[in-house]
């Protein structure tokens, strides 16, 4: 693989028109995980009384018991960014592995497809009840293996697909024919003319986990109360949304933000990976 010369020549401006449309995706990220040094009250002290309206001390108004809105909306984006990110790499390099195999394995792909077709069946609501109901103690980590075993079939089908066709290039077959062996033609052959297929599917894989847990820990399946988890916040307040709007119009707000914008940003980088490269055999 090597990169072209006109490539390299709209690098800079390519980048110039690329940064603004990643900004705020990248800007969202590092607020949130930066949150919890920006709050200005503790999670769990009350600062004012249940579902006041903002004011004085509380920017964004008090919660069911209380405490500061905007203290629990700081902290409550860095677990649920770790946890989608750590389901969208794993089901992202999980489903590229299998899905590179697939192609160039047809016995296996087969049966991968067949697996596939079967779990795709399932609801991811039922799938996740399953999963994090059976899970020993339940909680956040049950609900992220559940996402992951819920995202892998779907993500091996879009991998699949997209080698099909590389798979059965000439410079596939070249490569056959000179002996190399699966390791080599999957990492050096049809990986690098993935790159934009797989950023775009971690980009939708980390929406897809972002609502996922959301979803759980809107139904209390995940994390639990006191955490400032974003969704139990939606969950907790809701009683009280005519009271304080803020208190569940800004968790939901954040969670759409952050799906939107993360995927925005690996949509927008996709398209670069496939002018920045051509194929040589």
């Amino acid at each position: 693989m090597s990169a072209t010369t006109a490539a390299r020549k709209r690098s800079p401006a390519s980048a110039r028109a690329t940064l603004p449309r990643i900004a705020p995706g990248v800007l969202l990220v590092l607020l949130a995980l930066c949150g919890p040094f920006l709050s200005p009250h503790t999670i769990d002290t009350p600062v004012t009384g249940p579902y006041m309206a903002p004011g004085d001390g509380a920017p964004l108004g008090g919660d069911q018991l209380g405490r500061d809105v905007l203290s629990r909306l700081l902290h409550g984006g860095t677990a649920l960014i770790g946890s989608a990110l750590l389901v969208a790499v794993v089901v992202t390099l999980v489903a590229t592995l299998l899905g590179c195999i697939a192609v160039l394995r047809p016995a296996v792909g087969r049966a991968v497809e067949r697996t596939a077709d079967v779990a795709i069946l399932l609801p991811p609501i039922l799938g996740i009840m399953l999963i994090a109901l059976a899970w020993p103690g339940g909680g956040r980590w049950a609900v992220i293996c559940a996402a992951i075993v819920l995202g892998i079939p779907y993500a091996v089908r879009i991998v699949a697909s997209a080698a099909a066709p590389l798979a059965a290039s000439g410079y596939v077959e070249a490569a056959w024919a000179r002996g190399e062996g699966l390791t080599y033609i999957a990492l050096r052959e049809l990986l690098p003319n993935l790159r934009a297929t797989i950023l775009a599917l971690f980009g939708l894989r980390f929406v897809e986990a972002t609502y996922v847990i959301s979803m759980a820990g809107f139904l209390q399946i995940g994390p639990q109360p006191p955490d400032p988890d974003w969704s139990l916040m939606v969950r907790e307040n809701a009683p009280g949304i005519l009271l304080n709007p803020w208190a569940v119009v800004a968790p939901s707000l954040a969670i759409a933000l952050l799906a939107i914008t993360v995927n925005l940003a690996s949509t927008t980088l996709a398209p670069h990976f496939v002018r920045g490269t051509v194929t040589t055999s």
